[in-house]
């Protein structure tokens, strides 16, 4: 297996918390970059602009090298420090988070405001579909229009299970089909596919390597 790195989230979730009448309400969303990290806090921001706190988290990178994050206007250290380390606790990483507060009327004290934040992010992500990031080599093969039904349900078949990754095939004089898999699984993709086909497609490195999302289970 390649080496584990920091895993992300399918897909954007909301989650709400109420606390002495005070709504703290979550969006966490995968990232691609700091930019669109930014961006959508951005537009969290717009929104929500009656609120009176966004806070903020983000951490990107391959290996969650990127950190940042903003207490907008809660005292310094309660909100977006705790709302990172949620996020580095469980180990993601290209992932943002901005916790939106309504406030109720009652003080929550700098610790009632570490935990509310935090809790926040936390039962976000306890409803997120988690997808781990591995290092994918590319692998292109190439078939007839007539066979390329059979063989993209060989290789939608073969990916399932596998830290592998299919994309949509690429329609031209022939059928070419890319893949992303372990750098272990290269020989054996290459080995089924030439027993398939008795021999007359190969498939071939690209000598490209990329981290990919591969959704869990």
């Amino acid at each position: 297996m390649t080496a584990p790195r920091p895993a992300t989230i399918a897909h954007a979730v909301d989650h709400e918390i109420v606390i002495k009448r005070s709504r703290f309400i979550a969006h966490v969303a995968p990232v691609s970059s700091a930019e669109e990290a930014d961006a959508v806090i951005a537009a969290v921001r717009r929104r929500a602009w009656d609120a009176r706190h966004n806070c903020s988290a983000q951490v990107t990178g391959p290996w969650g090298e990127r950190a940042r994050s903003s207490d907008d206007g809660e005292p310094s250290g309660t909100a977006g420090v705790p709302m990172l380390e949620v996020i580095k606790r469980r180990e993601l990483t290209d992932l943002v988070a901005v916790v939106t507060r309504y406030f109720g009327g009652v003080k929550l004290g700098a610790g009632g405001l570490v935990r509310a934040y935090s809790s926040a992010v936390s039962e976000a992500l306890d409803h997120a579909a988690l997808v781990d990031r591995r290092l994918l080599s590319g692998v292109e093969m190439a078939c007839a229009h007539a066979e390329a039904g059979r063989f993209e349900n060989l290789l939608r078949d073969w990916v399932r299970g596998r830290d592998a990754v299919l994309d949509a095939p690429a329609y031209g004089s022939r059928v070419v089909f890319t893949l992303w898999v372990s750098p272990e699984d290269v020989s054996q993709l290459t080995a089924e596919l030439a027993a398939a086909s008795a021999g007359a497609v190969r498939a071939e490195p690209t000598g490209v390597e990329r981290v990919l999302a591969v959704p869990r289970g």
